[in-house]
């Protein structure tokens, strides 16, 4: 007799149910038993589906398996290997650069661009290149930039590798970090002795403790998101504080953006220039492209720069020489496409608005310091969908001291920042290159600390506190 598995009568079990859900329509198919001459035959079974689409769900119990247990991969096995892969990532693409940028010397060769290549990766650490005319310490911060992202991820694979995701341990983050660092000070270290010589003389220590930093730094980034200590160090830290790091953290990226639009503005109006230096080089289109990436490397210096120059401490491009928005006094200057965006001397009334954009920075990020004390993170520059009705209006307390706490971390931040993209080119006129961290430091403090509190006080102030819809 066939067979059904639609549940009779109308039947509410959910055993019954479940049957009759996994019997959809299936083909007839032959079914051999044993002992009969014929097979016996199953018929197909239809499940009218509008009849269980209006009936009551119903969960099956299924069977409770073990979790399986992960087992990680040793330690020393994955740094090793995620240490090497980010230097490689990093290292290549450097030596590309040199290797297209020699073609303007007519020298060429895979020996020579990767020589050239290394010189320009330790430099890109920090590591000062000894050279014929004197010591190269300009580092290129994007490159550093590229350094710290690979370092990050490096940590952050190094964590998962070993079973330590998620697990909210600050130890084995800290673990990692450490492990990662050591490794790449030792390739620091192995690099610098093999780039030593044939015209760079590089500081083997110097080049094993700049790495060391820089690894520490990037894979404790890296490793402190992939366990989620983060989050654990975060709960123990006082909400003042905690917003204040927060907001000065964005003042200080927020005004190296003002910095960044306004510098590549003014290459782009400087960009006639710029392809009469390219053009003078008198290479081919090899040697071009190497000259105008070798530049580009030198952008972020550049936004710092042009920070620092907002801001009203201004940079220098040369002992005695200074560029500020009321002074403006350089000599000669190498022929190098970036330099075509410097101003042609003091900008009169007009340009002192610039002054202004450091300040509208600090006041967009206090602003998003009440919005998101109001709306929750999720929706820090405003309500959202799913932000619900407005919490209760942040204490006029804890705005005032996060925004005092904001200057000093926006300008050691921004100190830092200037400090790294500045250094020697040569021991002649351009061995003074960049900001003075110092001044920068002060000035950003005051002017991060007045416009976060502004911008706070302004937002708790012409905001409409919302209710929520009452139903009819």
């Amino acid at each position: 007799m066939p067979s059904t598995t639609d549940r009779p009568g109308g039947s509410e079990d959910p055993f019954a149910v479940a049957e009759a859900l996994q019997s959809v329509v299936r083909d007839t198919e032959a079914v051999p038993v044993a002992g009969d001459p014929e097979p016996e035959t199953r018929d197909t079974v239809v499940v009218d589906e509008e009849m269980l689409g209006r009936r009551e769900t119903v969960r099956v119990p299924g069977q409770r398996r073990p979790p399986e247990r992960t087992r990680g991969a040793p330690l020393p096995v994955a740094v090793a290997f995620a240490t090497l892969w980010a230097a490689l990532l990093t290292y290549l693409p450097v030596a590309a650069v040199l290797g297209l940028a020699r073609t303007l010397e007519g020298a060429g060769g895979l020996a020579g661009a990767a020589h050239a290549g290394a010189a320009a990766w330790l430099l890109g650490h920090g590591v000062p290149i000894g050279t014929s005319i004197g010591s190269l310490g300009l580092a290129p911060l994007l490159l550093t930039v590229l350094v710290l992202w690979r370092l990050q991820r490096a940590g952050l694979h190094v964590t998962r590798a070993i079973g330590a995701r998620r697990s909210g341990s600050t130890g084995s983050a800290l673990l990692v970090a450490l492990c990662v660092a050591a490794a790449y000070a030792l390739v620091g270290g192995v690099t610098a002795q093999l780039t030593d010589g044939r015209g760079t003389a590089v500081s083997t220590a110097r080049a094993a403790s700049d790495f060391l930093l820089l690894g520490l730094i990037g894979a404790l980034l890296g490793s402190l998101r992939g366990t989620d200590a983060v989050t654990t160090l975060a709960r123990r830290v006082p909400v003042a504080l905690r917003h204040g790091v927060r907001t000065g953290l964005v003042a200080a990226f927020l005004m190296v953006g003002a910095g960044a639009a306004v510098g590549g503005l003014s290459v782009a109006l400087g960009g006639s220039d710029a392809t009469k230096i390219i053009s003078a080089y008198h290479t081919g289109v090899a040697g071009q492209a190497g000259i105008t990436l070798i530049s580009i490397s030198y952008a972020a210096n550049a936004a710092i720069w042009a920070t620092a120059y907002l801001l009203g401490p201004g940079f220098a491009l040369g002992a005695g020489t200074i560029v500020r928005i009321t002074e403006f006094s350089v000599g000669d200057l190498p022929t190098l496409p970036l330099l075509a965006g410097l101003p042609n001397g003091p900008v009169g009334g007009a340009g002192t608005l610039l002054l202004a954009l450091p300040v509208i920075a600090g006041a967009v990020a206090g602003w998003g310091l009440t919005q998101r004390l109001r709306y929750g993170r999720a929706h820090a520059w405003g309500p959202g969908r799913g932000s619900g009705a407005d919490g209760p209006q942040p204490p006029w307390s804890l705005l005032i001291g996060a925004g005092l706490l904001a200057g000093p971390v926006a300008g050691l931040l921004l100190a830092a920042l200037a400090w790294c993209s500045g250094g020697p080119v040569g021991d002649g006129r351009l061995a003074q290159i960049g900001p003075a961290a110092g001044s920068v430091c002060v000035v950003a403090t005051i002017v991060a600390a007045i416009s976060v509190v502004g911008g706070a006080a302004a937002a708790r102030t012409l905001s409409h506190q919302r209710r929520p819809k009452s139903r009819k």
